[in-house]
């Protein structure tokens, strides 16, 4: 089948289409990593994006059931240069073609992913729409800018869970706020032994202080931090009642919290090679990076919040810490999935503060 990308700013590629067939909207971004592209496809934060993958070559050790980070893709389309036919792996049990099948989800190869990707870092992430099988040009042109943007899209509630569940343990009681959760950071938790209690977004202060929390984490998930308020409301009011750890779009709601301000960056953070430094040690760390919010740096009030991270490409804030206030967060992943284990280190962080809030102040070694 024919299949066609086009963006609001006019640009048209035409490639082959496998997948579900279909026209499909979304905002257009590309990820760098080299492999993960099942974690990528599954992970919630992609909700409402056309993604294309810059690694030329997609699909070759094909799809498996252990490597989800959420129930379903949630990828509105997908776009690679050349998609792997006959994967080799043994735990391979279906191919790219065959999973975005299954899960209606369209996908384009043979394009110029690195002309497509120069367009974005140019211009900036845009709406597009990327449609299968036999259509008019002219129409998906026109369509491409019609659709609305993502920021104001309140893309939280289709990916957050409709109801509590618990990962018992035995260790700590922590309660995760789901804004789009990836799994990898459930199975981190668990894998120290905590019991994990996995709530809704919309979960409010009392109702996660009823569930008597050594610790609080907020999750990563997709869209404008401005369009989760309640969110925010809900970190206000945990702020100085139990530790917290928050990533990705969990960061940013904890930044809101204490008076900062976010906005959109030009193209984005995602890919699994991203350098970010820690003042406290000055050491580099090689981090995994999906989301395209950031925190305003001038507008953190040195009397709440400190920056604990800075991106060493474009020097955005990659991590907070509350003034006097057991809470910090990290915009990148560091239960990685895909990408390097390098900052795993931070969960034994949380675990330490938890220690601390509650007066033991046992240590935990990475």
């Amino acid at each position: 089948m024919d299949a066609y990308l086009v963006l609001e700013d006019g640009a048209v590629f035409k490639g082959r289409g496998f997948g579900a067939a279909g026209k499909r909207h979304g905002e257009v971004v590309f990820n760098t990593s080299m492999t993960g592209y099942q974690e990528i496809l599954t992970d919630p934060s992609y909700c409402g994006q056309i993604v294309t993958m810059t690694y030329p070559l997609i699909g070759n050790y094909g799809l498996n059931e252990e490597d989800f980070e959420s129930v379903r893709p949630y990828v509105t389309g997908y776009v690679v240069r050349e998609r792997c036919q006959v994967p080799s792996n043994w735990r391979s049990l279906e191919n790219l073609d065959e999973f975005l099948k299954k899960h209606q989800i369209g996908g384009i190869e043979g394009i110029d992913t690195r002309a497509l990707t120069r367009r974005l870092r140019t211009n900036g992430t845009m709406r597009g729409v990327l449609a299968v099988g036999d259509w008019d040009v002219a129409e998906l042109l026109k369509s491409a800018g019609q659709h609305a943007q993502l920021s104001g899209e309140k893309l939280v509630p289709h990916v957050t869970t409709d109801k509590p569940y618990i990962i018992k343990g035995d260790k700590f009681n922590v309660v995760l706020v789901d804004f789009g959760v990836k799994h990898n950071i459930i199975r981190w938790l668990s894998r120290i032994g905590c019991s994990v209690q996995v709530v809704p977004a919309t979960t409010s202060t009392a109702e996660i202080l009823a569930l008597a929390p050594d610790g609080v984490m907020l999750s990563n998930g997709p869209g404008d931090p401005k369009d989760v308020p309640y969110g925010v409301e809900t970190v206000k009011g945990l702020l100085g009642h139990v530790p917290i750890f928050g990533i990705c779009l969990g960061h940013q709601l904890l930044g809101m919290a204490l008076g900062a301000t976010t906005f959109k960056l030009p193209f984005g953070h995602r890919g699994a090679n991203h350098p970010v430094k820690e003042f406290a040690s000055g050491r580099v760390y090689i981090t995994s990076q999906n989301h395209g919010y950031a925190i305003d740096p001038d507008s953190v009030k040195a009397e709440r919040a400190e920056v604990t991270h800075i991106n060493l490409n474009d020097n955005t804030v990659e991590g907070l810490k509350a003034v006097g206030l057991s809470a910090f967060s990290v915009q990148y992943h560091p239960e990685s999935s895909p990408g390097p284990t390098d900052s795993e280190y931070l969960f034994y962080q949380f675990f330490d503060m938890i220690e601390r809030f509650r007066g033991k102040g046992e240590q935990y070694e990475a």
